[in-house]
């Protein structure tokens, strides 16, 4: 049996705002999306009118990765961080190039796209959803 990891994105509420701008930014394709509200209802935690729209699971393809969204459930918080970063590796800079300019609308530069030793494009950028993507374009030997 092989491991295999996935990044999980908890949001307050937007989860379906972030799927649709992932979409876009990342060429990722919805494989399942489900709310709170489509799940089996439990008499022992009766479910708030507030939660039903919110996704409780959704998985993204993301080229060979998944990407796995949820939403919380109302009156729980969400902390952004920094202690999980995504990093995104293309093949060309013009693609990394591409991505790069979507991720950061409504966001933060924390590095702007540049070359480095390691790599003809390399930036990091904070989105609108407070995720931190590392970007970088994989030389060939």
């Amino acid at each position: 049996m092989t491991l295999r990891m996935n990044p999980y994105l908890i949001l307050d509420g937007n989860a379906k705002e972030a799927i649709s701008f992932y979409e876009k930014a990342l060429d990722a394709k919805v494989v399942m999306m489900q709310t709170f509200g489509e799940m089996p209802a439990n008499p022992d935690f009766p479910l708030p009118e507030g939660a039903k729209d919110r996704v409780s699971h959704a998985n993204l393809k993301v080229g060979e990765t998944d990407l796995m969204f949820s939403d919380t459930f109302p009156g729980q918080p969400v902390h952004s961080g920094n202690q999980v970063q995504i990093c995104i590796t293309t093949v060309t800079a013009e693609r990394s190039e591409q991505i790069y300019e979507v991720l950061k609308e409504g966001g933060q530069i924390r590095m702007p796209l540049q070359e480095t030793f390691w790599s003809p494009a390399y930036g990091i950028v904070t989105d609108q959803f407070g995720v931190t993507w590392n970007i970088t374009t994989e030389v060939k030997a």
